[in-house]
This record gives structure tokens, sequence and C-alpha cells, in this order.
């Protein structure tokens, strides 16, 4: 293939494709530059005057490199990675660093490799990290577990491009052992490593970053930040669906720091995929919201695939990939048309491919192994009237506590009247019967309850309500259909759910009518109640993590993140 490179880069031999009368980012210097761009394969040729055996008039049009995602859960979006493709390339996503650790806590490594397989039939890079904290923390129950030595196994698997979000900084900074074995293991593999560390600064930080950790997406600040980047960390810009503190995140890049960006969505959802878009929703919320266009192409390109070692691509030059996006505009960033590897695979935001399920095996369906609840399995007994409460702040996945005066009666809290709730985390994995129990205050839903079997990152069932009858009405219905969505009107006396076949975390649906069940769904949460600048259940799902500050619920019980150490929730 050189030859045919360097022939038709000399127009001894005409392109395969051509884009005739290209405006087009030039990454390496920040300039907008002109020119017929010729691809050969799957390689761009050259930028000049070029005729194509095929050409594609772009005049009026401005021509950009493919977007890297440089931190994606595919899980999150709900959707099978044929179906999260067919969202995504369409807007302009060539490549995305995929991060499966949802999964594989609820499958194992049957998760990673259904992920990296299912992959292979769409025109999408899906570069695979392995999950470094398989549960995330050791406090939960989880569907599996990877120790050091299921890393060591598994990092130099063909399809293992790297080792996914170092949540368990605590683990790093300390030295455990099990979570050397990981990073050396990774570092043996010439593996490069995600990093996952939140509010952590000075000498802590300086600990983690020796683990050989290059990069994070849990900033909240500008101090924060500067200080990452002063230490050579990469840092994500991030828009998902319920972490929005992208523009201003965005107000920490100057000229001299730019370079040190990448852009992530992390987990959004199919509704917000369809509706709102991809990367290129990111970019447009970005440069709104004041970030220089090409500032903002840059990190979305060459910065991520040279974060992640991505040789000869990200950029429109010579010999590089022929991942290509057209966009109306540097505002609007609506994709015209879409190359990967020099083909054409989207025109107008619609997909050229099919999205056929070949390969679905059975180790990532039926995952929903819970005995029948009762109401009173939801009964919450306090030893007096205070109580912590954990509150949520919108628009973010870190939540707070507050100690609030709760009422009882015969030995249950009564929270009717009031902006509390109460929060459950069921095991779902191994039929321990573990439920945890706390309060929430400020989530807004009143008449029943609403669950999720998506709860970040063990992925148990996970509830929300102001009757215990609905909670356990809702449990079992998850269990029903083996995994998804639900709400329990009390008042109606009705059921409503949505089925997520796939590790009871994805669909295998199409992505069409998944999105408008989904968003039918969301909206009677709305309706009853629910707090509309958070988003309905993924919000909620996160309220688990316990690896964002600062107090979660787990199927073990209240969780103090700061402390990373049970806390009571009865208050003194």
């Amino acid at each position: 293939m050189l030859e045919k490179y360097i022939n038709a880069a000399s127009q001894r031999e005409k392109a395969d494709l051509v884009l005739k009368n290209a405006q087009f980012v030039n990454v390496f210097n920040g300039q907008i530059e002109f020119g017929d761009i010729a691809i050969v394969g799957e390689k761009i040729v050259g930028v000049g005057k070029y005729e194509g055996k095929e050409e594609i008039d772009v005049n009026g049009l401005t021509v950009l490199p493919g977007y890297i995602d440089a931190h994606v859960h595919i899980e999150s979006s709900q959707l099978s990675p044929e179906e999260f493709a067919s969202l995504i390339v369409p807007r302009g996503t060539t490549t995305i660093i995929a991060d499966p650790h949802e999964i594989t806590n609820v499958c194992g490594m049957a998760g990673a490799e259904y992920i990296a397989k299912a992959s292979k039939n769409v025109p999408l890079d899906v570069k695979v990290q392995l999950p470094s904290c398989v549960p995330a923390t050791p406090f939960e129950t989880s569907g599996a577990t990877l120790y050091g030595k299921d890393i060591e196994e598994n990092i130099n698997n063909d399809y293992i491009f790297g080792l996914g979000e170092f949540m368990n900084f605590p683990g790093v900074i300390y030295s455990d052992a099990d979570v050397i074995k990981k990073l050396e293991a990774a570092h043996g593999a010439n593996k490069v490593i995600d990093g996952h560390a939140p509010s952590v600064s000075g000498e802590s930080l300086n600990a983690y970053l020796c683990g050989g950790i290059v990069t994070d997406h849990e900033c909240v600040s500008v101090d924060e930040i500067n200080e990452k980047i002063a230490k050579g960390v990469y840092v994500h810009l991030r828009h998902g669906s319920s972490t929005r503190n992208l523009v201003s995140n965005s107000t920490a890049v100057n000229a001299s720091n730019m370079r040190r960006f990448i852009m992530c969505t992390d987990d959004r959802h199919a509704a917000d995929l369809k509706e709102k878009g991809h990367l290129d929703d990111a970019l447009r919320t970005a440069v709104a919201g004041g970030l220089n266009p090409i500032w903002a192409v840059t990190i979305a390109t060459l910065n991520a695939a040279e974060c992640y070692g991505l040789r000869f691509r990200g950029a429109i030059a010579p010999f590089y990939l022929a991942d290509i996006v057209v966009v109306d505009n540097l505002k609007n960033f609506n994709a015209q048309f879409v190359i990967k590897n020099g083909k054409l695979v989207a025109k107008q935001g619609k997909p050229l491919f099919d999205t056929a399920k070949r390969y679905l095996p059975n180790e990532v369906l039926n995952t929903v192994h819970v005995n029948d609840l009762k109401a009173e399995d939801f009964v919450l007994t306090l030893k007096g009237k205070k109580a912590n409460v954990m509150t949520i702040l919108p628009g973010n996945v870190v939540t707070g506590c507050e100690v609030m005066e709760i009422e009882s009666k015969d030995g249950d809290v009564q929270i009717e009247g009031t902006d509390v709730l109460k929060l459950s985390v069921v095991e779902r994995h191994k039929y321990t019967g573990n439920i945890g129990k706390a309060l929430l205050k400020g989530y807004g839903f009143k008449g029943g309850a609403m669950g999720i079997t998506i709860a970040h990152d063990s992925h148990n069932i996970i509830l929300l309500g102001d009757d215990n009858d609905s909670m356990a009405k809702a449990a079992n219905a998850l269990k029903q259909i083996g995994g998804g969505m639900v709400i329990v009107d009390k008042k109606e006396q009705k059921i409503y759910t949505l089925t997520l076949d796939i590790g009871g975390l994805m669909s295998s649906r199409d992505a069409e009518s998944l999105q408008r069940d989904s968003k039918a769904l969301i909206e009677r949460a709305y309706g009853m109640g629910v707090d509309r600048n958070q988003e309905a259940f993924m919000s909620l799902a996160f309220l688990s993590l316990a690896v964002i500050p600062q107090v979660k619920i787990l199927d073990t019980g209240l969780f103090d993140v700061t402390k990373f150490a049970f806390m009571d929730i009865n208050a003194d």
C-alpha cells in the first residue's frame, strides 16, 4: 500500500476518494486551511489539488478529523455496541476509549469480551480498557471480582487496549498490594492507565500519579485542573448526561495548556445521544460557552490520539488515518458526511451501515438474581430522631450529607410531607439478601417508587420511593423483566417498565425504539416530581458510586467516601 499512497500523493495515480474544495482545521498549526483532501484506502495521502475516482464537493462546509471520545462506558447509553455506533458515528465520532467496567462488574471478563466482539461489526474503533476496579471498592457486592492476578492474566488479551480508570485511589496512594500488582501488570504490558481521582491533591496526588496513571476525568474546579495539568495529567473535559460541568471546566483552557486537555462523554444515555448528540454536542456546548473552536477541535481529536498513543490519527495530514467528519460550521458542528477508514459511513446524520446483532452470548443475559421482596424489607428503623441524610447536587454526581430530624412511627421513618425519600440498594448478583438503606433529600419524586438495575459500579438494584409496598413491587418487577428501569405509581396502581436484557444494563433492541420508550419513562418520572435539573434515572444510578464524594449507599450500608468507611445512618 505504501507505493499506492506515494503514487497518489504525487499525482501519478488518482486517489480513491477526494473531498473537493475543502476548508479544514489544521490541528497542528491551529489554522483554517484550504485544498482538496485525497484519500487512498484507509489513509489521507495529501492536501492540495487532486482528482479522485470518487469525489465529494464539500465547498462551504468545514472538514475536521474524526472525533475521539477519550473515556466512555457504552453500557451507560443502555444500547448494544452496534446501536451505540449507529448514534455516535453519524455525529462524527470515529474512535472511542471504552471502559466496560459496568458489564464486567456484572458478568466478569465475558462482559468485556462481549463489548469488544460486538463492536467489530460496526465502523467505529473501540479501544477496550480492561476494568481495573471490579468492584470499585471492596465494600460492596458485585457480580464478579478482578484481582491483581486476573489483570495479569488478561491485560495482554488481543482485544485489551489499556487499563481502565483506577477508581480505587486510596488503594494506590496507600500502596495496597493487589492494587500495585494491577498497575505493574499494565506497565509490564506497556499499556496506558486511565485515572479517576476526584479532589485528590498535594502529596496524595503525587502518590497516585506515581502509579503511572496519565488521565483524570473527575475535576470539578479550575484549581484542581491546574494542579493536575502541572503534574503531567491529561484532563478530560467531560460532557455526560449526569455530569454537566463542561463549560465551567473549559474556562481552565488557555494557550499554554490546551494540549493537555482531552474530551469525553463518560456516561451518556440513548435519549441524549439521539436528541442532542455525542462529542458534537460537547463541541457545540464548549464553543458556545467561550472555548476557542479550533482548540476545542484539537482537544477532541489530536490531543486524545497523542494521549493514548494512537499514531497517525486525529489530524488531516498525509499518512493519517482517513477518519473525517464534514460539518456545517465551527459553531453548530452538524455532521454532513462521516468517513471512517476512507469509506463514507454516514450522511446527513444517518448511518450507512447495519446494526445487526451478530454476537450476543448467553453469559450477558439473565443477570438479575434476587429473591422476591416484600414491603417489610424496606422498613427503616432509627435509634433516635436524628439521621444522616444524603443530599444531591443537581448536575453533578457529588453528594453531600445533612443531619435532619426524622419522625418515626411503629418502627419506621415517617417521610410523608417532607422532601426526604427512602433510598435502597438491593444486591442482585448472588442472592445474598443484602439491602442497604438510606434517606435522600431533594430528589423530588413522590407517589410510589422508581428503580433501575444500573447502580454504579456494582450494578445492584437501586430504588427510591416514599412507599414500602411500591419499592417492593419495583424490585420484583425488575427481577421479572431481567433488568431495566421501573416506575410504580401508587395512585394509579400501575407499574411501568423498560427492559434492559444485556447485563441489566443495555438493550438488544434498536436505538430508535429504546430511546423513545426510555424518554417516555423519564418523562413519567419528572411528572411524578423528579427535579428536572437532574437526569431522572441516571442521577439515581450514581447514588451508589462509592468512589465519588461524599456519601453513597451500597448494598451493605451507608458509606462515607471521604473516610472510605461505613457510616451510621443514626446521627448524634
